[in-house]
């Protein structure tokens, strides 16, 4: 099969030194493209600025914004079979961007910020994908309805959820511990491991679900 795989964090400039972004290293991402190669699979990879090496056999997209990232998977998704969104997208990006570094001053600084681009949300209705289609939720307080939410919501086959308000797991971690929710109604909780058994367990579900 082929996969697209998202991956790692979005920056949004606000100016040329400048930008918001969350603390995704794309390790959870970059080890499901090397899951999905190793078993055999392509992969198109479309990554937000990471530190990470990049998977050899995989057909890699280098993207820095939301909005970026938003039309590269537009573009991908059209020839893939299976679609697994990882990337911690930016909600929201600058309404302006200053051109010039903002210097600081004594009063306060206010942030017009303005909603970035649906990826997860836009698979089905905008870009017409009718494959197999996996998200990720961040959470930090009820997991499971945020969850359950979400994948209806987003029209997702598969839910992965994890708790992020811990801070020996997730973000910028080594190991993980996750719930798989389905669109039928199953879940599977998946215990601390290392990300990499974690996204070999994931392709495996899916190997078996698409």
């Amino acid at each position: 099969m082929r996969f697209l795989i998202t991956a790692g964090p979005t920056r949004e400039p606000i100016d040329p030194v400048r930008f918001l972004s969350n603390r995704s290293s794309g390790k959870m991402g970059f080890a499901l493209a090397e899951a999905a190669l190793t078993r055999g699979h392509e992969v198109c990879l479309v990554s937000g600025p990471v530190s990470l090496p990049f998977p050899e056999k995989a057909e890699l997209r280098s993207v820095e914004t939301a909005v970026e990232m938003f039309a590269a998977v537009k573009k991908a998704i059209t020839d893939v079979d299976v679609a697994i969104f990882c990337a911690a997208v930016s909600d929201y990006r600058a309404k302006e961007f200053a051109d010039q570094k903002i210097k600081k001053n004594a009063g306060e600084l206010t942030l017009t910020l303005v909603k970035n681009p649906d990826i997860l949300g836009s698979a089905r209705d905008e870009f017409g994908f009718e494959g197999y289609l996996a998200g990720f939720a961040a959470e930090t307080e009820n997991l499971a309805e945020n969850a359950w939410k979400k994948m209806r919501r987003k029209a997702c086959d598969l839910l992965v959820a994890n708790d992020v308000s811990r801070s020996d797991i997730g973000f910028d971690q080594d190991e993980n511990e996750v719930h798989l929710f389905f669109s039928d109604g199953r879940q599977e909780a998946i215990a601390r491991c290392s990300k990499g058994t974690i996204a070999a367990l994931i392709i495996e579900a899916i190997e078996r679900e698409a």
